[in-house]
């Protein structure tokens, strides 16, 4: 393994100073594995990382968790992100990036009029919440998928066992939430109609929003997408779609343009949207947009320059080279490369999520144990690799290549280990954690 010393250092500061170590649950070693994992980085270009101790690997892992959709420190983004600094990032006045982001996030989506913008995906969920429950004047909300962390969503914990086991992680635990929100947020599968309709029929007079993810781990069925629409319409909800993970994966745009038959009243977006740098867009009808305005909704830092410009510059780039074709085609050789190298070593995996945000997990009763030598093995190669791929437009043929070379040679020293079942004496780390649980 390559010397991690600084970089464990660090890891051990941050447990002093940070509750939980890290700000993003995503990015916490441990769930990768702790003692393996660089856990923290000093430069990122391209597709190549340096960790603190000069060790140099192709990320084949989060990308920012999915943030660098077109690879880091691109050169196009980075150099309008400089202009902006050179020309003052804040003013007692406001910047007309904001206008022109607005503007052409219309001119994208043509069913959409108005723009918020945000500085993060779990506030701007939390801003279309607010609005649509402006509109409509009702309080409760049907969702579909993961929404972040704010507690309109955590709300759906309170009181029940695991409501949202199937959208974000077992276990989570609504403390801090308010009890007075028990009820308010209420949880239907991802293709599974029924159950929306179910939510209706019970609480058809109180529910003013219904929000889900245009698409997750598997392709809609058909009708679903329509059929929610038709319920949104019918009991006269606004229907949001959340575009803050698929959205400019499969297009420049929102992946309900690709998906959906029907147009939604919202739609949220963040993550790929500046590149990396903080930015998040609530569009939607003017209708219902208007609504911003009956309720409070400001913040002084949605009007610093930065994040507007990045993402002009990122959706201008990513139009320009049709960046979600190449996306889409990279999670495809690494969804095939991961079930072929699985055969051939006789190792059991599932593979699924959209092309673009892959993921495969380990069958077996050592499914943690696995993930974690899996990391071990691709670290000593010096890929960062999980069980997750999230594609970046710098990714290129020859890094798939590499990649599932190395991904067979892993592979071939698991299934040996699991046959020999010695595979947690070779780990240097922790197996992988499960869900979410305190770092102590």
């Amino acid at each position: 393994m390559n010397k991690l010393t600084k970089s464990l250092e660090m890891q051990e500061r941050a447990k002093r100073r940070i509750p939980g170590m890290t700000q993003l649950l995503s990015k916490r070693p441990d769930l990768f594995s702790q003692g393996v994992w660089p856990g923290y980085f000093s430069k990122a270009k391209g597709v190549e990382v340096w960790d603190l101790d000069g060790n140099k690997y192709i990320d084949m892992s989060i990308s920012g968790i999915g943030a660098n959709v077109l690879g880091y420190a691109d050169p196009d983004v980075d150099a309008a992100v400089k202009n902006a600094i050179a020309n003052g990032t804040s003013c007692s006045l406001n910047c007309p990036e904001e206008v022109e982001l607005a503007e052409l996030f219309c001119e994208l989506h043509p069913w959409a009029e108005m723009v918020r913008f945000a500085r993060t995906g779990g506030e701007a969920m939390t801003i279309a919440i607010r609005i649509a429950r402006a509109h409509t004047g009702k309080d409760k909300v049907a969702f579909c998928g993961y929404h972040g962390w704010h507690d309109w969503y955590l709300a759906a914990n309170l009181g029940t066992e695991n409501a949202l086991g199937e959208h974000l992680l077992s276990g989570l635990s609504p403390l801090g939430v308010p009890k007075g929100l028990a009820g308010t947020a209420l949880p239907f599968r991802y293709n599974h109609l029924e159950e929306l309709e179910n939510i209706v029929a019970e609480h058809k007079d109180e529910i003013g929003v219904i929000v889900m993810e245009p698409i997750r781990d598997a392709d809609p069925k058909s009708g679903f997408i329509e059929g929610v629409c038709s319920v949104a319409n019918e009991i006269g909800a606004v229907f949001i779609v959340d575009e803050i993970s698929a959205g400019f994966r499969y297009n420049t745009g929102g992946a309900h343009l690709k998906f959906f038959t029907k147009e939604p009243d919202m739609a949220v977006f963040s993550k790929a949207l500046g590149n990396g740098y903080p930015i998040a867009a609530v569009i939607g009808r003017a209708d219902v947009m208007q609504a911003a305005q009956k309720t409070f909704i400001s913040s002084t830092n949605w009007t610093e320059r930065i994040g507007p410009t990045a993402a002009i510059a990122m959706i201008k780039k990513h139009k320009s080279v049709d960046a979600g074709k190449h996306l889409v085609w990279l999670g495809e050789q690494i969804q095939l490369g991961w079930g072929e190298m699985a055969k051939k070593h006789g190792l059991a995996i599932e593979v699924g999520g959209m092309k673009p945000l892959s993921h495969f997990a380990f069958d077996h009763d050592k499914a943690q144990s696995m993930k974690a030598y899996f990391i071990q093995l691709m670290l000593e190669q010096s890929f960062l690799s999980s069980n997750l791929f999230y594609a970046m437009y710098a990714h290129t043929e020859e890094n798939i290549s590499d990649y599932l070379k190395a991904v067979d040679k892993s592979f071939e020293e698991i299934a040996r280990s699991i046959k020999q079942d010695d595979i947690d004496k070779k780990l240097i780390g922790k197996p992988s954690s499960v869900g979410f649980k305190r770092l102590a």
